[in-house]
Order: structure tokens, then sequence, then C-alpha cells
């Protein structure tokens, strides 16, 4: 009796439970609404333009701070 519900409760091996999970991943993959490629297309581009902005604002501020250090440890 003790030996059934040993074999009962126990797991199933490393390979039924990886092969268990990738089958529900595809299967979900499937119900997936994936967007256009114009779409992707689009985004893509505004993700880009946001980071050149960020990336020359960050930039500007850098070179002032920078400028203005030059400025407080001039010697004479």
């Amino acid at each position: 009796m003790a030996n059934a519900t040993k074999t009962k409760n126990k797991k199933p091996n490393w390979f039924r439970r990886v092969g268990a999970k990738i089958k529900e991943t595809f299967s979900e993959l499937k119900r997936v609404s994936w967007p256009k490629f114009s779409t992707v297309v689009k985004t893509t581009g505004v993700v880009l333009v946001i980071v050149a902005a960020f990336l020359a604002v960050v930039t500007f501020v850098d070179w002032g701070l920078f400028e203005l250090l030059e400025i407080l440890t001039k010697q004479n």
C-alpha cells in the first residue's frame, strides 16, 4: 500500500517535464496575435527616434557639465 502511494506522488522524469513545457509553450504561441510587419516597422522607428533624442539630451548635458567642471577647476 505504501509503495502504491509513493509511485502516485512521484513526479515525472526531467525529460517528460521539459517536453510538456515545450509543448505547452508552442500551444500558447499558436494563440498569440502577432502584429503586422508595417506596425512593427513603425513602432521600431518610433523607438529609435526616442532613443536618439535621449542620446542627444544626455550627450548635451554631459558636455555642459564637463565644460562647467573645466571652468571651475581651471587654474591661472
